[in-house]
């Protein structure tokens, strides 16, 4: 799969047949519309791609007016991201940089300058509620005529529904937060998981006895804190269990910055660098903040101690699959 930071360079532009969107999570309703993306590229001989923002434009609005805790918490980083659409048989992505430009640009300056000409879509699938352009002026029927205009043909995609409700970024988010990891998986249609490489910390863990894996977080996150049962993926041949915390660490630090803290259990290699997936399988409880250091050490040592008696009750965690 090609990834463009922006429109390619005209040496680089291709036909395609082009969607649309955020993609946080890339879901199964998602998944669906990639199918039908790379169905029609298919038929017409052209690459499957997607178009996605970064930052995602109601991040950028929210930064804008001052309230970034109005944006939606992303579910995945880019990285991820990128991993799933790549998962879903898309040929290229063009992630564009969503600024005070972009997001001023007119509907028909985007549909000419960055659907056709830097491009060269041929058919284009959107929700049926897309805007896009200044103030979001533009809509699907605009679209739908500019591509009689310029030759591309305009579909949108029906709601995917399951369980009842409609499959949607909100309601991974509302899965998340809740710490049902289980309906997250059902909504994603793989086990919730963040991924990063492994950075050095203040190898406090180390000196309290817990050694952990450390993979900063940038973006706010709808499972922002709390202590959870985990596997980790990249490490060994087959997954290895551990204990993660996510959050602030409040006892120890006062950045504001937020850290996943890892505990493998079992395992002594050397990680740093590495590029490993934390799965995430059940929550043991909140995040705190404590007194002193013994206190910190006394719930790590309670805490794994829950999670290899969760893994156990469990079977080695028989409700997760090994699917990422």
């Amino acid at each position: 799969m090609k990834v463009f930071r922006g429109l390619p360079n005209p040496a680089s532009r291709a036909p395609c047949a082009l969607t649309i969107g955020n993609f946080d999570g890339v879901h199964r309703g998602h998944q669906a519309l990639l199918a039908r993306v790379r169905e029609a590229a298919a038929k017409l001989g052209v690459e499957a791609a997607v178009m996605t923002f970064e930052p995602p434009p109601r991040e950028f609005f929210a930064r804008l007016a001052g309230d970034p805790a109005k944006a939606p918490a992303r579910i995945a980083n880019l990285r991820d991201k990128l991993q799933s659409l790549q998962a879903a048989g898309i040929d290229r992505v063009i992630v564009e940089r969503f600024n005070a430009r972009f997001a001023a640009m007119p509907p028909h300056e985007f549909i000419e300058r960055v659907l056709v000409q830097g491009l060269h879509v041929k058919w284009l699938m959107v929700g049926a509620d897309f805007r896009f352009g200044a103030r979001r002026a533009g809509d699907v029927a605009l679209l739908a005529a500019a591509g009689r205009e310029y030759g591309f043909q305009v579909e949108t995609l029906a709601d995917v529904i399951g369980g009842g409700i409609r499959i949607s970024s909100s309601a991974v988010r509302a899965a998340l937060a809740a710490a049902d990891f289980g309906r997250a998986a059902e909504l994603l249609g793989r086990p919730f998981a963040i991924s990063g490489h492994v950075a050095h910390g203040q190898k406090l863990g180390r000196t309290l006895g817990f050694p952990t894996l450390n993979l900063p977080v940038r973006h706010r996150h709808p499972a922002l804190s709390g202590i959870f049962v985990v596997r980790v993926h990249g490490l060994a041949a087959a997954p290895l269990a551990g204990v993660a915390s996510l959050g602030l660490r409040p006892t120890v630090d006062d950045s504001g910055r937020v850290l996943l803290e890892t505990h493998v259990f079992d395992y002594a290699g050397n990680a740093y660098g590495k590029l490993v997936k934390i799965e995430f399988l059940h929550k043991l409880r909140d995040e705190e903040k404590y007194a002193d250091l013994a206190t910190l050490t006394a719930a790590i040592d309670n805490d794994a101690e829950q999670a290899r008696a969760w893994l156990r009750r469990e079977g080695g965690a028989r409700c997760a699959t090994d699917r990422i």
